[in-house]
């Protein structure tokens, strides 16, 4: 029998060594880059420090999803702050994505129709503010850019000139083109155990007349609860299809926690504490706001309280106009925890902080004092906020350790249909609809 030179076996041992740290340290180093404030991402997030509130709207509905229908006359309004109160030339650009959030093959050409930049013009200064910033607006598409193709698209805006260096927020939103319909509704689970705990959000797609040769392999469908994409469901496929009809009635892979209601603080007016409020002052720093200490929820009784699902209204009292008028204050929270977690982290999870499980809203640990910290710098307004529990080496927040766990929560879902048509390199989005756990038709 032949046996290989020892030389060889010690070239293969040492090649297959340096591919297992080669590939480690490749890996590693896509973990710093996603974490450096430089890498670009197809989701939203702020890269630089002096860019704050970021809305992206239906106009006239401050709280609304920012989706559009195709082919109409509809628009998005966008809005930010500039912390430097200057005036600085912005523009924007729009990238197609497919149904993952990855950029897709589009060319721009495809999608846009007229010019692939455009510019933000609309700005105006604070006032009567402690804080002084410039406020920008516009509304989208313009006459300049509009879209052509339904699907994901992330919005880019930029500062002198469109580099990746100069990128300073990104946003997702989404341009619907309806070609079917979604009847669906958010029951208890089938399994015993989960019923007091979970939701399942069952639907059924109607096609419509509209021609899908092979839903198994071309449909996508995605559910998010409460705008979350961390712990979206994005693996469905059709349970049975029966006629025209794609039943989407599964027993356990349709299935969110509950959660529960959210926290809630109102920062509308400096000059008096709301409910939650602990104490306010102005020191030379701007306002401060403490917030009374939040406590560990996970064993409490369900009581339900009207909140608004994680979203934020920013607005003030006794201005005319948030978006000038409205002023920044530092929010400063506390959860009391007898030990720190050392296999994870904890997160205030929400609008206010884009729903990223970001150093935004990561938490620091007090040793002296027993409880975990952050403070958001944030403009006046009505905030909703959870906390949440990210265990080291996953990508999806436990909102149930901290909050608690049940069935009877009102939570907000979003079904998205994406389709591939067989010849196309795009996902289009034929359908979206929402639902809400209260609703029982």
């Amino acid at each position: 029998m032949y046996l290989p030179h020892k030389s060889i076996i010690l070239f293969f041992i040492l090649a297959l060594a340096f591919g297992i740290v080669i590939n480690a340290y490749s890996q590693n180093t896509e973990e710093q880059d996603y974490f450096d404030d430089n890498y670009i991402r197809n989701e939203d997030h702020i890269y630089k420090s002096n860019i704050k509130t970021v809305l992206l709207y239906k106009p006239g509905w401050k709280m609304s999803p920012p989706i559009i229908q195709l082919n109409t006359d509809k628009k998005l309004h966008l809005t930010f702050d500039d912390l430097d109160a200057d005036y600085k030339y912005y523009g924007y650009t729009i990238i197609h994505c497919d149904a993952n959030w990855q950029i897709s093959d589009l060319k721009q050409a495809d999608y846009i129709e007229g010019f692939y930049e455009d510019d933000i013009w609309d700005y105006d200064y604070s006032f009567n503010t402690t804080r002084a910033y410039t406020n920008y607006q516009i509304d989208l598409p313009t006459d300049y850019l509009k879209f052509t193709k339904s699907g994901n698209y992330i919005l880019r805006v930029y500062v002198d000139e469109y580099t990746e260096k100069n990128i300073i927020f990104t946003r997702r939103f989404m341009v619907v083109d309806q070609k079917v319909s979604i009847r669906g509704r958010v029951n208890p689970p089938l399994g015993v155990q989960d019923k007091k705990y979970k939701q399942a959000v069952d639907f059924t797609i109607i096609k419509n007349n509209y021609n899908i040769p092979y839903p198994y392999q071309k449909l996508k469908v995605v559910i998010t609860q409460n705008r979350r994409w961390d712990n979206a469901i994005t693996d469905l496929i059709p349970r049975m299809i029966k006629g025209d009809e794609l039943d989407y009635d599964y027993d356990d892979k349709n299935v969110f926690d509950g959660g529960n209601e959210f926290r809630a603080f109102d920062i509308k007016s400096l000059v008096y504490q709301s409910e939650r409020i602990k104490k306010m002052y102005f020191d030379a720093d701007g306002y401060q706001v403490y917030l009374l200490p939040d406590k560990r929820r996970t064993f409490d009784r369900y009581i339900f309280e009207k909140d608004i699902n994680g979203k934020r209204y920013i607005e003030a009292e006794r201005i005319t106009n948030a978006d000038t008028e409205a002023d920044y204050v530092y929010v400063h929270f506390s959860l009391p925890y007898e030990v720190p977690l050392i296999h994870g982290n904890v997160y205030i999870v929400g609008e206010l902080t884009a729903w990223q499980l970001s150093k935004e809203g990561l938490m620091k640990y007090n040793f002296e004092e027993h409880v975990y910290e952050a403070t958001l710098y944030l403009k006046q307004g009505y905030y909703n906020y959870a906390y949440v529990f990210l265990e080291d080496g996953f990508d999806s927040g436990d909102i149930t350790l901290f909050e608690g766990n049940h069935f009877d929560t009102e939570n907000e879902y979003t079904i998205y249909v994406y389709h591939r048509e067989e010849g196309t390199y795009y996902d289009q989005l034929i359908a979206v609809d929402f639902l809400n756990s209260l609703i029982r038709e």
